[in-house]
C-alpha cells in the first residue's frame, strides 16, 4: 500500500464505524461524534501527503493534463477533508438537547462531500487521460473509480441529512447513515487496493548490476 493509504484506510474504518446504528446506540452520540472527528483526522494527514506527493506541476504546454488533473483532484480531495474537519469538530462540541442528541449524529456536510466529488472526478478524468475509461488491468483503476462511488454515497448522504426547515430532524436519517456507510467502505476498499507508483527505472538498473 502507499504511504497515505493508511491514513484513508484508519479514517475510512472509523467513519464506516460511526455510521453504525447499533455503534453510536452503544457508545452514545459524543463518542460516535468523537470517532467521526478523529477518522477525519486522518483524513486530512493522508490527503495532505498526497497533495505533497503529487508535486505541483508548472503551467505551461509542457505540463502534461494528468499532472494537472492529479494535483488538482489532491488539493481539492485536501479542502474537503478540511471541512469534513470543520464539520465534526463543530458536531463534537455543539451542545444539544435530549432530543437533539437522541436523533442527530454527524453526516457528511454539503460542503465537504462536493469536494470530495469534484476531486473524484478529476481523478477519473487523470486516469482516463493515462488508461481507459474501462481498464480494469490498469494500476490504480479500480480505486479511483471506488473514491468516486464513495464520494456520490457521501453526497446521498448530505442530501439525506439535510434538516428540515422547522425540525431538528433531517430528510432521511437511514439515507444518511446508508450513505456514509457505503461511502466510507469504498474509500476502505480503494485504500486498500491502491498500489505504489512502478519502479522501472530502478528495477532496470538493480537488474544491470546483477
Amino acid at each position: 500500500m502507499r504511504r497515505e493509504s493508511w491514513g484513508f484506510a484508519i479514517g475510512s474504518v472509523l467513519f464506516a464505524l460511526g455510521a453504525l446504528q447499533v455503534y453510536g446506540d452503544a457508545v452514545g452520540r459524543e463518542i460516535d461524534n468523537a470517532t467521526y472527528f478523529v477518522g477525519s483526522l486522518f483524513f486530512t494527514a493522508a490527503a495532505y501527503i498526497q497533495l505533497r506527493l503529487s508535486g505541483r506541476p508548472v503551467p505551461g504546454a509542457e505540463s502534461l493534463r494528468v499532472e494537472r488533473y492529479d494535483w488538482w483532484a489532491a488539493l481539492i480531495q485536501f479542502a474537503g477533508t478540511l471541512l469534513f474537519n470543520l464539520s465534526t469538530g463543530v458536531a463534537l462540541v455543539h451542545g444539544l438537547t435530549v432530543e437533539q442528541d437522541d436523533a442527530w449524529q454527524w453526516r457528511p456536510d454539503l460542503f465537504g462531500s462536493t469536494a470530495f466529488l469534484v476531486a473524484s472526478g478529476l481523478a477519473v478524468v487523470a486516469t482516463t487521460e493515462t488508461d481507459k475509461l474501462w481498464d480494469p488491468h490498469a494500476r490504480n483503476w479500480r480505486s479511483t473509480w471506488l473514491n468516486m462511488i464513495g464520494s456520490v454515497a457521501f453526497g446521498v448522504s448530505a442530501v439525506g441529512s439535510f434538516i428540515l426547515p422547522g425540525t431538528d430532524m433531517p430528510a432521511d436519517p437511514v439515507a444518511a447513515d446508508l450513505g456514509t456507510f457505503v461511502g466510507a467502505l469504498c474509500f476502505l476498499v480503494a485504500a486498500l487496493l491502491m498500489r505504489p507508483p512502478h519502479r522501472t527505472y530502478s528495477s532496470n538498473q538493480s537488474s544491470t548490476r546483477s
